[in-house]
């Protein structure tokens, strides 16, 4: 057996005995002071990379694609079922060779680059700061800017947050807007202060970081931030504990709101492996990459708490996902790759792990959205899909801002060759109507497992499961079959005795809403 213990405090208490090699029995006992799980845990991230932008959410206002000022409405409307919370954008990599101004204006007078980073495809600018806010008004969304430190000024960084964020008549980038056709400000309080500085943002050291991350911050706003900006540092690389350690210590608290942490579940940076045709090796170790994040946000919290012990800066996870080879024959750049059952199990548990640790995870943005590493849409031309991911992602919506029940359970093990991870991941919450969510995970490739929970406390009359499962792990979605892979009702959940039953099936991933 391995032990999966669910880090939070409050709310309600899940105690599990194992009584044999394949069931979890889980007791739920009331408690006080739960932390609620941000709904911002479920944002997305929107780079100008491959067809995540062009092709993905813009496809300009003279396509045949039905579109709103230039964006695709039936991405739109996905993303609204998804009620997406925030939306990260214009990197990534690319944030840091990005100058705004160059994004608005008149379209045709917008000057082109090349974008180095991904692809060496030319870059029109013709989707830009307008482009992004009312698209951002038209998801219902709020938006998540990335600030150019890496090769731009203070000053450009002051200029862009006037643009976007004073009222108009104010100063002369409040009157450009309105020259520009936009009278009313955006409002953006999420701004990332960089983007991994410690590799494309600049090759810089924590120390050197910390230092120009205090002078950034220290423009963007007054005195006591009575703009209530968020200004989020650009933080660690999965378990680079020196990075928080040195920004912890050397950036004042009055100057930070949040601290990033990137981390992707990858095989071998070298060679990823493939997003579909993976053996039962390659995705074990996916799985162990992805489980890390539990221990990476232990660790990382930890030095958090040791320098504020008040949690007043929060933790957004702004980057994790799978990253695999990009599909054959499509430009490497693009990062174009597909999404099987692999990457539910992905999502499903570092959703689960984002959950337990809402007391300080406060944020967190899947790479990328549409048509980018594992995104929850994918497109061709007209043509639109809806990936595992995105399902899961679905599903999961009801944990948003809903109240955490903490979890604690010994888990059966999923073993390949001579290792062994934790085979049932789960999370839980209880919303605002009173209505208990379940979110449970079986990353076993080839076992079942019992699941029985002790509900006999919360007077339970009713109760719907939703299931995500498939025949192969590596069943995906196509534009030949988009709907190979897609949730179905789950009705073998039994309701006797106070005592939940179901046994969730291998690689699979099951919600349950209790009334």
């Amino acid at each position: 057996m391995s032990k999966f213990i669910a880090l939070a405090v409050g709310g309600f208490l899940l105690m599990a005995n194992i009584s044999n090699a394949q069931a979890v029995a889980i007791k739920v006992e009331p408690q006080e002071d739960a932390p609620q799980i941000s709904k911002h845990i479920y944002g997305h991230f929107a780079e100008h990379l491959g067809r995540c932008i062009y092709g993905g959410f813009y496809v300009g206002e003279d396509s045949d694609i039905p579109n709103t000022a230039g964006v695709r409405m039936d991405v739109v409307e996905a993303l609204r079922e998804l009620s997406i919370p925030n939306l990260r954008w214009p990197g990534g990599c690319f944030a840091d060779t990005y100058h705004w101004k160059d994004g608005i204006g008149p379209k045709e007078e917008r000057p082109s680059i090349l974008n180095i980073w991904w692809g060496n495809v030319r870059e029109d600018n013709s989707f830009g700061t307008h482009e992004f806010l009312n698209m951002c008004e038209l998801l219902g969304t709020e938006p998540y800017l990335s600030a150019n430190v890496g090769s731009g000024t203070p000053q450009e960084l002051a200029d862009w947050i006037k643009y976007t964020n004073h009222p108009a008549g104010t100063s002369p980038m409040p009157e450009l807007r309105e020259e520009y056709g936009r009278e009313e400000p955006w409002k953006v309080t999420y701004w990332g202060i960089g983007n991994e500085a410690w590799g494309c943002g600049g090759n810089m050291t924590p120390e050197y970081y910390s230092d120009v991350y205090r002078r950034y911050a220290t423009f963007t706003t007054d005195w006591r931030n009575s703009d209530g900006l968020v200004r989020v540092a650009s933080g660690a690389s999965s378990s680079d504990y020196n990075w928080t350690e040195v920004l912890m210590k050397n950036i004042p608290k009055n100057l930070i709101e949040a601290m990033a942490l990137h981390h992707y579940s990858v095989i071998d940076w070298g060679n990823k492996g493939p997003s579909t045709e993976f053996s039962e090796g390659q995705y074990f170790t996916i799985m162990e990459r992805a489980l890390l994040m539990e221990e990476l946000i232990q660790k990382h919290t930890a030095i958090m708490d040791k320098h504020d012990p008040e949690q007043k800066v929060a933790l957004f996870v702004d980057e994790w996902g799978g990253w695999y080879d990009p599909e054959p024959g499509t430009n490497p750049g693009f990062l174009y790759q597909q999404n099987t059952m692999r990457d539910a199990m992905i999502a499903g548990t570092t959703l689960n792990i984002f959950n337990n640790h809402a007391d300080r995870v406060k944020m967190a943005n899947l790479a990328q959205a549409v048509n980018v590493l594992q995104a929850v849409i994918l497109t061709d031309e007209e043509k639109m899909i809806l990936t595992p991911t995105y399902h899961v992602m679905r599903m999961y919506k009801v944990h948003q801002d809903a109240t955490l029940i903490p979890l604690s359970f010994e888990s059966p093990e999923y073993t390949h060759e001579d290792k062994s991870l934790p085979a049932i991941s789960a999370s839980a919450s209880r919303d605002a109507a009173g209505n208990t969510h379940f979110s449970l995970v079986n990353i076993d490739s080839e076992k079942a497992h019992e699941i029985q929970l002790d509900v006999s406390g919360l007077d339970l009359s009713k109760v719907l499961g939703e299931i995500l499962s498939a025949d192969k792990l590596q069943d995906h979605n196509s534009f030949d079959n988009p709907d190979k892979v897609h949730p179905e009702s789950f009705k073998k959940i039994q309701l006797k005795g106070g005592t939940l039953s179901l046994e969730i099936p291998p690689f699979s991933v099951i919600v349950i809403t209790a009334k």
